[in-house]
């Protein structure tokens, strides 16, 4: 297509012409019976030029929907079509996965259209199957091979955090270093972030199976209630991971303070010892008549042995109270 057309892909999915087809054949097909798929690029200019001059046929809230900047994952049915708005992870480069790609799609049993405003992997997976002609021939199938491909991607995203969160665990406990909240903090706003999308994905591919569209036969319907079941399964490993990361830095704040108390306990135990002393030495210290010791040969070394015999009789008794020298 050219750099005019807000057209990125463009197939007739069934007929004697199936294959990738140009402008002005693709907008005929989407006005006949024959099964059409069009994928616009939400971010160029002529996009809503586009969808209102040559998909003036679609309900106008579809229109809107497709276009709309700010979406959420939600399915509208209008008609004897559905208007399905999902996410998909952001595996553009130098792109965080967790901020998903949102893709925008009217479906009906002749006409697909669907818009994002990021490039979207699973779109480039499904427009690969259908240049190899192994794609899906009805709307459909077309809507359980996308939800499969969206599914698929969350799920290696989610696994990919799973074993990240087994790996922070071994090494909470077997290190506890500071340098660890960082990741674990990064690794809970990954989860909530992710979160924030999949729970409503998961309700709409509930809503997408209860739904009464012509083009979902029987068997598109088993497979995407799989997909349903799958999604839910991945929520709710999301949600375990999301408590997870908040146990371990429950644990790791544990270990650095159990860490700081250890040492105001050693630094306490120092001052319990050291202060009689220090008074002691102070004392003996001031330059004052009457000192004993003063004038003897042994003075110094009398003074020493009673700051040694103070500092063991402290000792012993720190020992026998069970401050020090065993576990408490």
């Amino acid at each position: 297509m050219t750099d005019t057309s807000p057209i990125l892909l463009a197939h007739i999915l069934n007929g004697p012409d199936r294959g990738v087809c140009d402008e002005t054949k693709l907008i005929h097909t989407l006005r006949e019976d024959t099964l059409g798929w069009v994928h616009l690029s939400g971010t160029h200019g002529a996009a809503e030029d586009w969808i209102m001059t040559h998909l003036d046929y679609l309900d106008p809230q579809a229109a809107e929907a497709l276009l709309d900047v700010d979406t959420r994952p939600r399915m509208m049915a209008l008609g004897d079509g559905l208007m399905i708005i999902l996410r998909g992870m952001n595996w553009n480069e130098g792109e965080d996965p967790e901020d998903m790609v949102s893709v925008r799609m009217y479906i009906d049993a002749h006409r697909i259209v669907t818009i994002s405003r990021k490039r979207v992997r699973s779109i480039e997976l499904l427009d690969s199957e259908i240049r190899r002609g192994r794609g899906p021939e009805s709307a459909g199938a077309f809507l359980v091979q996308l939800i499969e491909y969206l599914v698929a991607g969350i799920g290696k995203f989610q696994t990919s955090l799973d074993k990240q969160a087994e790996t922070l665990e071994d090494a909470v406990i077997a290190q506890g270093s500071e340098s660890l909240r960082r990741e674990v903090v990064d690794m809970r706003l990954q989860v909530i972030a992710a979160l924030r999308f999949l729970v409503p994905q998961r309700d709409v591919l509930s809503d997408v199976v209860r739904s009464e569209a012509p083009f979902i036969d029987l068997v598109t319907r088993r497979e995407i209630e799989e997909e349903a079941i799958k999604m839910t399964r991945i929520v709710e490993d999301m949600e375990e991971l999301r408590d997870q990361t908040m146990v371990l830095r429950e644990e790791l704040s544990g270990q650095l303070s159990d860490r700081l108390n250890k040492n105001m306990f050693v630094m306490s135990m120092a001052s319990v010892i050291f202060l009689p002393l220090g008074f002691l030495t102070g004392l003996f210290g001031v330059n004052v008549g009457g000192m004993p010791g003063v004038n003897s040969d042994h003075g110094f070394l009398n003074l020493a042995i009673i700051c040694v015999v103070i500092a063991v009789v402290q000792i012993l008794g720190l020992v026998m109270l069970r401050w020090i020298g065993r576990r408490r």
